[in-house]
C-alpha cells in the first residue's frame, strides 16, 4: 500500500491520511516501531514526523497499513455545567430540545485526535456528522477558560480565555494544561473523553 508522504525541508516528513483516526493510528505505529523521529505530530488529516532523515523514513512508511485501528488511551471524565450561550442554537440545529442536546453530548465518548490552537486545547473527535454545527459567523473576542464548545464535528474545551468561534454549550473547571504534570496536557492525543453533567 503506497503512503502519500513528502519531505518538508531537510529534516521532516509530512504524511497525508484520510482523517483523525488514521492520523492517530500512524502516530502510534511510528512510535511503536521506534523509527528515528524526534517528534510525531498528528493532526486532522496529516502526521508530521519531525527531526528525521527523509531518505531513511520514507521507505519505512511503505510498511504501514492505513486501515489500522486507531489506538485509544485512558478515559478522562469532565464535569460540565451545561449553560452555554449557544445551547439554544445547537438545539435548533439538531432539531431538538436543550435537554436532549445535553443528553446526547453526555452519551458520547470522544477521542482526543490532536492538540493545537492553544496549549492544552484538544480537538475531540466523536460528534456524528448529523450533529455537525457551524462555527459562528464572527468569532467572539473572548471565550472564557473552561468553555465546552462545538464546531463542525469537533468538540473542545478552551484551556484559557481567548478569541473563538465555536458554539459554547457549557463550562468546566477542569485544568487542561499544567506544566508540572507529565504530560502537561490533560487530554493528549488518544485520550478518551466523556462529559458528565454537573
Amino acid at each position: 500500500m503506497s503512503v502519500r508522504a513528502r519531505p518538508v525541508g531537510p529534516s521532516a516528513v509530512l504524511v497525508d491520511v484520510a482523517g483523525p483516526g488514521e492520523a492517530l493510528a500512524l502516530a502510534a505505529w511510528v512510535r511503536d516501531r521506534s523509527l528515528p523521529v524526534v517528534e510525531v505530530v498528528p493532526a486532522a488529516a496529516t502526521v508530521l514526523l519531525d527531526g528525521v532523515d527523509p531518505a531513511a523514513v520514507l521507505p519505512a512508511l511503505a510498511a504501514w497499513e492505513p486501515t489500522a485501528e486507531a489506538p485509544t488511551g485512558g478515559l478522562v471524565e469532565v464535569s460540565v455545567t451545561y449553560d452555554g450561550e449557544d445551547l439554544d442554537a445547537v438545539a435548533d440545529a439538531w432539531g431538538t430540545t436543550v435537554a436532549e442536546v445535553v443528553e446526547r453530548h453526555a452519551a458520547l465518548t470522544f477521542v482526543s485526535a490532536f492538540c493545537g490552537f492553544a496549549p492544552g486545547f484538544a480537538y475531540l473527535a466523536g460528534l456524528p456528522d448529523e450533529l455537525s454545527v457551524p462555527r459562528l459567523d464572527s468569532p467572539r473576542p473572548r471565550v472564557p477558560a473552561g468553555s465546552v464548545a462545538l464546531a463542525g464535528t469537533w468538540c473542545g474545551v478552551y484551556p484559557t480565555a481567548s478569541p473563538g468561534g465555536w458554539r459554547i454549550i457549557g463550562r468546566t473547571d477542569v485544568g487542561l494544561w499544567d506544566t508540572r504534570r507529565e504530560p502537561p496536557a490533560l487530554l493528549p492525543p488518544g485520550t478518551r473523553v466523556r462529559f458528565v453533567p454537573a
